[in-house]
């Protein structure tokens, strides 16, 4: 026999209907095993759930579990000297030259044990878990070889047996040229496409694991051409694997173009994103997911085009883009102040970004991102009087309690 359990007196921003935050005032949701079963107004919850004691939330917040639909979470070492160095002068060709950047990144993950790598990723994991993150997604792309790719997708989904969250998991491994292919780009991606994603579809020591939820790219001129990463993308295809893109972060070469055409779940970061872009993302369907982290962490005066992306219907989340060199943020509560901040988005577009639009983000919409009957009961419960304080505050978690219904 399967309880039901009652959550009353709570102001509950069900992000699901036109009204404001979808707000229900004096709200009541009603949880069955892992799902929702009714949500509405107290006084008008229906006679065969009358009779659940169920638990006074004493005029909480209540929203849908948070979403971070961007990370690279599961990385070796630290960048910490190269950030220190750059702000005593040092510039990046000479962190570069002196073993930094993302390739000291590739060299200690490559360096690290599984066993490492999760002793290295679970306290970041946890500062997420501690401010009402129930979905993470984690992309490899420092290895770019076969063993650490499938070594990092291992250590992330072992990450959602170690805690309670889902995680949903990226093959990144466009992210960059390793330094054994330096010089040999199209080498490198021919080795991308014919080894290590068949490898990572279907993991050589275990053909039944299925590694890779979604497959991304690093569309720039420091990294791969749109041509490129279309090879990349046609073989995700016919793997059956939905795609994703970090594009348009430091300059226009149309890669959001390129993935709303090949129905990207998502186009990442979008600093530089032109009008055709946006017109093709609206088309297309494809998720704007903006980074202020990086933004921020980068010193970056090129804002994303919002109201351009607002016109078009885009729908547009964020994320934190957790990363040891370009955005080391582990706090999605500070990601949604920097959104409003930094980008002036609105409080309430920015909590659409971590949950309903985040959900789409990562193909889980149709079971996460709102407090609607049917999805996952999975919900934050927040000491605060409404949802703007949510985005408002600097540097405060105001986390009461997770629900997430088994």
């Amino acid at each position: 026999m399967t309880f039901s359990t009652l959550f009353r007196n709570a102001q509950i921003a069900t992000m699901a209907s036109d009204k404001p935050y979808g707000l229900i005032e004096n709200g009541a949701v009603v949880i069955s095993a892992d799902r929702i079963k009714w949500v509405g107004a107290e006084k008008e919850l229906p006679d065969e759930f009358a009779g659940l004691q169920g638990k006074n939330l004493e005029g909480r917040l209540v929203t849908p579990a948070l979403i971070d639909c961007h990370t690279h979470l599961v990385y070796g070492g630290s960048r910490a000297t190269e950030f220190e160095l750059r702000l005593q002068g040092a510039s990046y060709e000479e962190i570069a030259k002196n073993g930094g950047g993302i390739l000291s990144t590739v060299s200690a993950t490559r360096n690290a044990s599984e066993d490492e790598l999760l002793a290295q990723s679970l306290p970041r994991l946890d500062a997420f878990l501690a401010e009402g993150v129930a979905t993470i997604e984690i992309k490899s792309g420092y290895g770019l070889d076969i063993e650490t790719e499938i070594k990092m997708l291992r250590v992330a989904r072992q990450l959602g047996k170690e805690r309670n969250i889902r995680v949903k998991t990226s093959f990144l491994g466009a992210h960059a040229i390793p330094p054994e292919f330096a010089g040999k780009a199209e080498a490198y991606i021919d080795f991308v496409c014919e080894e290590v994603l068949p490898a990572v579809h279907v993991a050589p020591d275990v053909p039944a694991e299925k590694l890779a939820d979604a497959v991304d790219g690093f569309c720039e001129n420091i990294a791969f051409s749109p041509k490129q990463i279309s090879r990349v993308f046609e073989k995700a295809k016919s793997f059956g694997l939905p795609v994703k893109l970090h594009a348009e972060q430091l300059s226009n070469l149309g890669g959001a173009t390129l993935a709303a055409k090949y129905g990207a779940l998502s186009a990442d970061h979008l600093e530089f994103l032109d009008q055709t872009g946006v017109e093709v993302m609206g088309e297309s369907g494809t998720v704007a997911v903006l980074l202020p982290g990086a933004f921020y962490t980068l010193r970056e005066t090129q804002l994303p085009p919002l109201d351009s992306l607002r016109k078009a219907e885009v729908r547009i989340a964020i994320a934190t883009d957790c990363n040891p060199g370009s955005s080391p943020l582990t706090s999605i509560l500070l990601c949604m102040n920097m959104s409003c901040t930094l980008f002036r988005m609105t409080p309430e577009e920015a909590l659409c970004g971590v949950t309903i639009v985040a959900a789409k983000a990562l193909g889980i919409s149709d079971e996460v991102g709102t407090i609607e009957v049917g999805k996952k009961a999975e919900f934050a419960v927040w000491n605060v009087e409404q949802p703007a304080e949510l985005a408002y505050r600097i540097g405060f978690n105001p986390l009461e309690e997770m629900v997430l219904g088994h």
